[in-house]
């Protein structure tokens, strides 16, 4: 059993002539997802794929029967106007992959699938995947790669970041557990489904026996999936992890709605509210499958559905640098995993960890902090300090050098940063 998607659903792809959407429709067709139509507006009457094109979902429909799936492959300005087509034809499930969709356009459609007894994934989402059962979207890169890293389990996945996603199956795969379905809910700050309205799905699903969540700083989903928790609307366990531990207020972390305002959404009141609940929450990526593998032994379930099929692939395939190293689902940064350093590295120090090969120490982290900082807020030669340097190095005396930037209106705020309140 799945949720969301089985061989059975009826799917279609708007935006099926551009690249990705002939991409991300082979991929699906190739993973078991029956595809039976596209929507390109002027395009109606072609081929892609041996799917065949129409003018509209309307004209979809009535050709090829009734559609429960629509993935959406268009520009974000259109997908808006993509969505409600999609829903006015009766469509039940939409996956939003693009990004950059405008806020207002995802709040127009919020409401218009909440009328019509719909549902969406996304926007910018990779989409979902259940193993053996079909793929929305563009999940595991091609089928082969699906088919050799994903098989049939016990655990559920939902994520707000893609690549998480699919890292955490295929880890969960090495370790023998396998997945029922693996939900990217999007990383943008209002999505359709998020995190609770997923592990309501996986509550009823039989299949699921416990779920794994990879949540971020930013937005109150993390916190509503502890509410269901507590109030007994999920009973399974969820193993949890959360990125962003080292992210400040005001800062963005990853994705569009993993940033902290205003003291609300912070890792600690996360990982607080979680725990309280019940939650089992780890403090590092890698303490997933673990973690995961004693929460089913408690449960006396097995977690290995048939041998992990997780690719043996050739280390000459891979790029390797002095610097990176590149896998499948893992990559490595002068030796530490990137996985890894989320949450627990700033970008400046993640510069100086790639630079040097080393991980800077606390004083030099906030000091490279502290410089980037600096150089973003004034740049790297505000006007004040270029009309005190270039006075100074015509060979001016000091004096001369400081009446250029007290003449460029600076000078009360440089002095009293410099030398305190006069």
């Amino acid at each position: 059993m799945a949720i969301l998607i089985s061989p059975e659903k009826r799917v279609i792809v708007q935006g099926i002539t551009g690249r990705e959407g002939i991409t991300r429709t082979r991929l699906m067709k190739n993973y078991h997802t029956q595809v039976v139509g596209g929507v390109t507006p002027g395009k109606g009457g072609t081929e892609v794929e041996g799917v065949p094109v129409y003018d509209t979902v309307r004209a979809a429909w009535d050709a090829a029967g009734q559609i429960d799936v629509s993935v959406l492959f268009v520009p974000a300005a259109l997908v808006k106007d993509a969505a409600l087509e999609a829903l006015d034809a009766g469509v039940k499930l939409l996956v939003i992959v693009p990004d950059r969709v405008p806020i207002y356009d995802v709040l127009e459609i919020d409401q218009a699938a909440k009328l019509a007894g719909a549902r969406f994934i996304g926007p910018n989402t990779l989409g979902l995947l259940s193993p053996d059962q079909g793929v929305l979207g563009m999940m595991g890169g091609s089928a082969a790669s699906a088919r050799d890293w994903f098989f049939p389990g016990p655990v559920g996945v939902t994520s707000r970041s893609g690549g998480i996603t699919t890292s955490i199956a295929y880890y969960l795969a090495k370790a023998g557990i396998g997945a029922s379905t693996l939900v990217h809910v999007g990383g943008d700050a209002i999505v359709g489904t998020p995190h609770a309205e997923v592990l309501k799905l996986f509550e009823a699903d039989a299949q699921t026996e416990a779920v794994v969540l990879f949540g971020e700083i930013g937005t109150s989903q993390e916190e509503a999936a502890a509410a269901l928790i507590d109030s007994g609307e999920f009973t399974k366990p969820l193993i949890a992890y959360i990125g962003g531990r080292a992210a400040k207020s005001g800062t963005r972390f990853s994705h569009a709605g993993a940033i902290i305002e205003g003291g609300r959404g912070t890792h600690e009141s996360k990982v607080a509210r979680l725990r309280e609940v019940g939650a089992h929450v780890v403090d590092s990526f890698a303490d997933i499958p673990r973690v995961t593998a004693e929460v089913l032994k408690a449960r006396a379930v097995r977690p290995v559905a048939k041998p992990a099929p997780v690719r043996k692939v050739d280390d000459d395939l891979h790029w390797t640098t002095a610097i990176t190293r590149i896998s499948p689902n893992e990559i490595r940064l002068r030796g530490y995993r990137i996985d890894e350093l989320m949450g627990e590295i700033t970008f400046s120090q993640a510069i100086y960890l790639a630079l040097t090969g080393n991980l800077p120490t606390e004083p030099v982290g906030r000091l490279l902090d502290a410089i980037f900082v600096s150089s973003i807020d004034h740049g790297a030669s505000p006007p004040s300090a270029l009309a005190a340097r270039t006075s100074a190095s015509t060979g001016a005396p000091f004096n001369a050098a400081i009446s250029a930037l007290q003449a460029s209106g600076r000078w009360d705020e440089t002095y009293e940063k410099w030398f305190g309140a006069s």
